[in-house]
């Protein structure tokens, strides 16, 4: 006889596995004093965010076609264990000065163990909640967005502060913690089904990504990620500028100002996951990301000719509730559509994350390093060229699922 699992707390643990790892999203607290310390330039020191994001998507890709042969606890588990040697090994990477390093530790290393870590309850809790996709899995992916909170509130200060401002140090505190709560969380995540009656996640998949209807969906996913990333890697320098610009200078301050943006649209990228996920059960997944396109165009050319830091705060806030708002929608999206092949479809769908994750966080550090004065304003024409196109997909795309 198999075991009754409690579904509730799979969902609870797969949350906090999703918590843990939504920390990566705190990299704008780390990218000033990285730049700073080690001279390095700002696309430089920015290719370590990105090349995270993008590892992170391809190995979700791979994990979703591989989730049910492997299962999601051993999944988890050896994403777990390479997300936390990513840190330390961005330990040995600072106090060596290795740029070489810190890309192979923490973009690499720590990408792949993003990746494996992410698509794991997303997919396990679906299963489990077939008649309330939009709230749980809105729920699972709040834990992501909600990490740059946890990082730049509570975990990252306290450790600076306690180290002197060593990141070094703070990194491999940072990579040991969650050595021990990831793999305890993994423990939690089982799937529904038993390994035999699961189907088969290798058929049909290429006449699904070749077809016109995923192809809008790929692309509407990844739209909406630049526009979230180019906050997400530099919203805090990017509001350090407009403040110098209204005439305040102390270092302190304007990084304490910097780190307060970064986990109040912390809040904001979690709870979107939640609140359009839930928004989709009712209105449907097609109604919700035209709307989350729509919202995002008004709020960027507000952003183009905004002077003020309390607008530019609130700007990003909207345009992480619904940048989290995507990764709330995607996955009832994907299963309404797919069926069967969630996890290997899902998983390839985000790539477009790990694209955007390149796209974004390198579209503002380009600019920063060559046109400083007017960066800002660049990055945001491109993304509300981005976001149209997404407005313009998303109404291409029916409102009815796929019979694939």
């Amino acid at each position: 006889m198999r075991k009754v699992y409690n579904r509730w707390l799979i969902a609870v643990m797969g949350t906090l596995a999703h918590l843990s790892i939504g920390t990566v999203y705190a990299w704008s607290y780390f990218q000033n004093p990285i730049s700073d310390h080690y001279r390095w330039s700002h696309s430089t020191t920015a290719w370590t965010f990105s090349l995270a994001i993008f590892v992170l998507g391809l190995t979700a890709a791979w994990g979703g076609r591989h989730l049910q042969r492997i299962g999601p606890r051993k999944m988890a588990l050896t994403g777990s264990l390479l997300y936390a040697a990513g840190y330390i090994i961005a330990y040995f990477a600072f106090t060596s000065g290795s740029l070489f390093l810190l890309y192979l530790g923490f973009g690499l290393i720590g990408g792949m163990g993003l990746g494996l870590v992410y698509v794991t309850p997303v997919d396990t809790v679906s299963a489990w909640f077939p008649d309330r996709q939009g709230l749980v899995t809105g729920m699972v992916v709040m834990g992501f967005g909600l990490g740059a909170f946890v990082m730049s509130k509570g975990i990252a200060p306290l450790l600076m502060r306690l180290f002197s401002n060593d990141i070094a140090a703070t990194f491999l505190v940072i990579g040991l913690i969650f050595m021990v709560l990831l793999p305890f969380f993994s423990f939690f995540l089982q799937s529904k089904e038993k390994p035999e009656t699961q189907s088969q996640p290798h058929l049909r998949i290429l006449p699904i990504l070749l077809g016109g209807q995923y192809r809008l969906i790929w692309f509407m996913f990844l739209f909406n990620i630049v526009a979230g990333m180019i906050f997400l890697s530099f919203q805090s320098p990017l509001l350090q500028d407009l403040l110098r610009l209204n005439g305040l200078t102390d270092k302190a301050l304007l990084e304490s100002r910097g780190a307060t943006l970064i986990a109040i649209s912390a809040l904001f990228n979690g709870l979107g996951r939640f609140f359009w996920g839930a928004v989709s059960d009712r209105f449907g997944r097609v109604s919700t990301f035209r709307l989350l396109f729509a919202i995002q165009i008004v709020v960027f050319i507000l952003l183009i000719f905004c002077k003020n830091p309390i607008v530019f705060a609130a700007g990003v806030c909207i345009v992480l509730l619904c940048y989290g708002g995507g990764f709330g929608v995607l996955p009832s999206l994907i299963r309404e559509r797919y069926a069967d092949r969630m996890a290997s479809v899902y998983g390839l769908t985000l790539t477009a994350w790990g694209v955007g994750g390149i796209i974004g966080p390198q579209l503002v550090a380009m600019m920063k390093d060559h046109f400083p004065e007017n960066a800002a304003v660049f990055s945001y024409f491109i993304a509300l060229i981005l976001l149209i196109s997404g407005l313009l997909s998303a109404f291409r795309l029916r409102k009815s699922a796929e019979i694939v």
